[in-house]
C-alpha cells in the first residue's frame, strides 16, 4: 500500500523540518550579520551569472542527490532503516536553511528563501517522494527476505514501471536544473537588491 508508506516517510520529513527549526533558533545572532555581509559581497562581485560546467554540475548534484539516494536505497535491505533517516535529513537541512534566512532577514528572509529554495523544492520534493515510497517498499521486502527466518517470500521484482518512474523523475529533475540555472540567479539578484538596498 503506497499511502501508509507515504505517510510514514512524510512523518520523518516533518520531524526533520521541526528539528531544523528548533536548531536554527539556537544559531547565534552574529550569524545574521555574517550572512548579510556575504550576500552584499555576492551582489557586488557577481555581474551577469555565468553558466559554467561547474555551476551546472553543482545544480545537478543539488537536484539529484536526495531523489537518487532514495531510488538506490530500494536495492538494499538496509534501505528500510536508511530511507526514513534520509527523509528526515532532507527535511532538516531544508528547514534549517530557510529558518536561518528568516532569522537573519525577518519577513524579507521568507522571500529570499523562496528565491533560493522555491523552485528546487517544487521539483525535488514530489520527485523524492515518488521515488522514496516504492523504494522503501522494495527495501522492506528485501529485508523480509533477509530476515524471514526460513519463511518463503516472493522475490522482489523491479519491473518496467520501476524504471519508467526513474526515467520520468530524471527528466523532471533535469528540466528543473535547466530552469534553475537560467531563472534563479536573476530572481535571487532581484530579491537581494531589494533586501540589501
Amino acid at each position: 500500500m503506497p499511502l501508509p508508506r507515504l505517510l510514514f516517510l512524510a512523518l520523518f520529513f516533518f520531524t526533520g523540518v521541526i528539528l531544523g527549526q528548533v536548531l536554527a533558533g539556537r544559531v547565534p545572532d552574529a550569524t545574521g550579520g555574517e550572512l548579510s555581509r556575504y550576500l552584499t559581497d555576492y551582489i557586488q562581485i557577481s555581474g551577469e551569472p555565468d553558466l559554467t560546467a561547474r555551476t551546472a554540475l553543482s545544480a545537478a548534484v543539488i537536484y539529484f542527490r536526495y531523489p537518487l539516494l532514495a531510488f538506490l536505497l530500494g536495492f538494499a535491505s538496509v534501505g528500510v532503516v536508511l530511507l526514513p533517516c534520509v527523509t528526515a535529513a532532507f527535511g532538516f537541512f531544508l528547514s534549517f536553511s530557510v529558518s536561518c534566512f528568516t532569522a537573519a532577514f525577518g519577513a524579507d528572509g521568507v522571500l529570499l528563501a523562496l528565491a533560493v529554495f522555491g523552485l528546487r523544492c517544487a521539483v525535488t520534493l514530489p520527485v523524492f517522494f515518488l521515488l522514496a515510497v516504492p523504494s522503501w517498499g522494495a527495501s522492506a521486502a528485501l529485508a523480509s527476505l533477509s530476515f524471514g527466518r526460513g519463511r518463503r517470500c516472493a522475490p522482489v521484482a523491479y519491473g518496467r514501471g520501476w524504471w519508467l518512474r526513474l526515467a520520468a523523475c530524471g527528466a523532471v529533475l533535469l528540466a528543473g536544473v535547466c530552469v534553475d540555472l537560467f531563472i534563479s540567479p536573476w530572481f535571487l539578484r532581484l530579491v537581494l537588491e531589494r533586501i540589501l538596498a
